[in-house]
């Protein structure tokens, strides 16, 4: 069974029919979802937990996205903490750095991206990163404020190059693809792909965003199409599907600390 590992199932477009959108996902293979907490930001840090309290095979995050970092205040740190310990909680994420937009300021992005690292080395919980267009400031950061702890995490919806994929690895994350693998541009990033070891990755959708090849005339991405991106990770390693699903699953279960199913 694959595991997406990066959704957001809290979202407005999956309101009307989560229900039907997972069971659709699990008849493609997929046996477990972990569904990103980041919303529409401060002050309500708890959408993605309130999606997994419904369902046994979803876990949660929290956390503050980049683009919101300017509604980060003292008292939404407080709550993060508190929230690393619900039950269903798997890491801190999607935090980082997002130059591409710039919905929040650079200087505010860096102080809430250092501020939860530094909740989640607390709680003993591994981060996952979202970086756009600040793969230097990004990995600087990691390096100073987060590789220490040994906590690792997630490279979320990798594009960038080897030498950033190496470094990522270095630091004890896994990279994370997402459908922008199966996309007719992204002959570099499948290329990065084929050269890093199985053992380190993982599959995702991000849905709703970046449906993959073939479905890209379906513009509300699934959890049930993370099984394209493992179709095109099997044929760039070279090996089978069934092998890469094992690879991911078990990839997912070491990053977050989880026991196996037997």
């Amino acid at each position: 069974m694959l595991i997406d590992s990066h959704c957001h199932l809290d979202g407005k477009l999956f309101a009307d029919d989560r229900d039907a959108v997972l069971d659709a996902a699990r008849a493609a293979g997929v046996g477990g979802f972990l569904t990103i907490g980041t919303g529409d930001g401060p002050p309500d840090l708890e959408p993605a937990i309130r999606v997994a309290e419904r369902y046994d095979d979803v876990w949660a995050t929290v956390g503050v996205h980049p683009h919101d970092a300017a509604k980060s205040e003292p008292g939404t740190l407080q709550e993060l903490a508190a929230l690393c310990s619900h039950p269903k909680v798997l890491a801190v994420g999607e935090i980082g750095l997002d130059y591409h937009y710039d919905h929040s300021p650079r200087g505010e992005q860096k102080r809430v991206f250092i501020e939860q690292m530094g909740v989640a080395a607390t709680a003993g919980k591994p981060i996952i990163i979202h970086t756009r267009e600040a793969w230097d400031d990004t990995l600087d950061l990691l390096r100073e404020h987060w590789a220490p702890t040994g906590l690792g995490g997630v490279m979320h919806c990798f594009s960038g190059d080897l030498e950033q994929a190496r470094a990522s690895l270095e630091m004890g994350f896994y990279v994370s693809f997402a459908g922008m693998l199966t996309f007719g541009r992204s002959e570099e990033l499948r290329a990065t792909a084929a050269a890093l070891p199985l053992e380190r990755l993982l599959v995702e959708t991000d849905s709703p965003y970046l449906t993959p090849v073939p479905h890209r005339k379906i513009r509300r991405n699934e959890p049930r199409f993370v099984v394209e991106t493992a179709r095109c990770l099997a044929g760039l390693h070279g090996v089978d599907f069934e092998q890469v699903s094992a690879a991911t699953t078990a990839n997912f279960h070491t990053a977050f600390k989880l026991r196996r199913p037997l």
